[in-house]
């Protein structure tokens, strides 16, 4: 069966219009395919090879999510996002560390920021 996106994928054209981006069928696919995934699962990544639209992908759906809000379709909501270069960091910069000298923890980036998605109680989606 196929599925009909309707408002979806009006705000998904939309926001590639927006961003003098052409409606392309494989990047518009990427789009649905993203949302898909953040639909049924907890944690999601994108990962690639350079220049293949995962960013164009993740930033035009979290438009599009946006633009759905604002025209007060239900279901939808602005999104949050938390975003994290795990290359530039050491695991305990990454995910906090204890220190056995001082006996103290240090929260790292990723437990820090989500601290800060759990402590906000907006409905809206942190990614």
């Amino acid at each position: 069966p196929t599925v009909d996106y309707g408002d979806l994928l009006g705000a998904i054209k939309d926001s590639l219009t927006e961003d003098n981006l052409q409606h392309n069928a494989n990047i518009i696919l990427k789009v649905i395919q993203t949302y898909e995934a953040k639909a049924c699962r907890h944690g999601n990544m994108l990962v690639g090879k350079t220049m293949t639209g995962k960013t164009t992908a993740w930033k035009t759906l979290q438009k599009a999510h946006l633009a759905l809000k604002k025209a007060k379709k239900a279901g939808w909501e602005k999104v949050t996002t938390y975003i994290v270069n795990p290359k530039a960091f050491s695991l305990g910069e990454l995910f906090g560390e204890y220190n056995l000298v001082t006996r103290e923890w240090t929260d790292g980036t990723l437990s820090s920021c989500m601290r800060e998605a759990c402590a906000d109680e907006k409905p809206d989606l942190k990614w």
